[in-house]
């Protein structure tokens, strides 16, 4: 939208004079000086207010998501982890501009800058996730036993092999029983024989999650209980085979499951972007579908109970 000011226009131009001038000043795109015709001297002098513009120009709308800048297989700053994927489908659906506010573990977390106003969701969230509030589900995934092929075979909590194994944990806090693996093994005697392998490295804040699966491959221990998705990505890349095989039982009492629902994580105020994002999920199932499966994620049937204060990840 232009404002136009007709200044020292000659009293004698005509109704056509004045219509031409108009039109060429509503057709110019920037501050200037236009000639009316015919010899009478008269000047148009045009300006553009960028803020009515704007008053007619719809704001883009902008998503922005709270991920952590190396941590595949979810997420990384190159746009390679399957939560980027998901990412950009959302923004894609919700006809969004799509703009990353990357945190470590070390920065606070995720979920930090949800809470602060910086991000408005945050992907792959634990339903029942504690201060947030939670989208339906779009997977569910385990916990895995993992071990090289050429050893031995553990299915269960209750296998007493583990009693004599190297069993490696992964740790989601800084202390051992952080690890929710610990809890089942020490309830069946299994203690003086675990070790705690950290989600991230404490003096760089990088994610380490890949170093229990290492571990395994090198023989250092001979069995790990990892988080599915993380444990498939980096078997996958070792140098010998390695067997995953979901834990049982799924849940070992009433508060302690290795199976989690995942959704996405926003404000708890924010309950009408909540229904959109529900809707994406809903009408993106193949999609979503897809993607989790290119990316190797270990589903399960996701009916299982929402729990608010266990997480599979690291903080968040």
């Amino acid at each position: 939208m232009k404002w136009t000011v007709l200044w020292g226009l000659d009293p004698r131009a005509g109704k056509s004079e004045v219509r031409y001038a108009l039109a060429m000043t509503l057709c110019s795109g920037a501050l200037g000086l236009g000639r009316i015709g015919g010899g009478f001297g008269g000047w148009v002098l045009t300006a553009t207010f960028a803020a009515v513009a704007a008053m007619a120009t719809p704001a883009e709308r902008v998503l922005r998501v709270a991920a952590d800048p190396d941590n595949l297989p979810f997420s990384n700053a190159q746009g390679e982890g399957f939560e980027n994927e998901l990412a950009e489908l959302l923004a894609r659906e919700l006809r969004a501009r799509l703009d990353y506010v990357w945190r470590t573990p070390r920065q606070g977390g995720l979920c930090a800058a949800l809470r602060s106003g910086e991000a408005d969701v945050v992907i792959g969230i634990p339903l029942g996730g504690g201060a947030l509030a939670t989208t339906r589900p779009y997977y569910a995934s385990t916990y895995v036993f993992v071990y090289r092929r050429d050893a031995m075979s553990v299915s269960s909590f209750d296998d007493p092999v583990l009693r004599v194994l190297r069993v490696g944990v992964q740790m989601t806090g800084r202390d051992l029983g952080d690890a929710l693996p610990v809890h089942a093994l020490i309830a069946r005697g299994v203690l003086e024989n675990i070790r705690g392998y950290a989600c991230w490295d404490e003096a760089s804040g990088a994610m380490a999650s890949s170093e229990i699966i290492r571990a395994v491959a090198s023989r250092e221990i001979d069995v790990a209980v990892a988080w599915g998705p993380v444990a498939s990505y980096h078997g996958a890349r070792q140098s010998v085979p390695l067997e995953l095989v979901p834990v049982s039982p799924e849940r070992d009492g009433p508060n302690l499951p290795f199976v989690f629902r995942i959704g996405v994580g926003v404000r708890k105020a924010d309950g009408s972007l909540r229904r959109e994002i529900d809707q994406v999920l809903l009408r993106c199932q193949r999609e979503i579908a897809s993607i989790l499966e290119k990316a190797g994620v270990p589903c399960v049937p996701a009916e299982v109970p929402a729990l608010s204060f266990l997480s599979p990840h690291a903080p968040l």
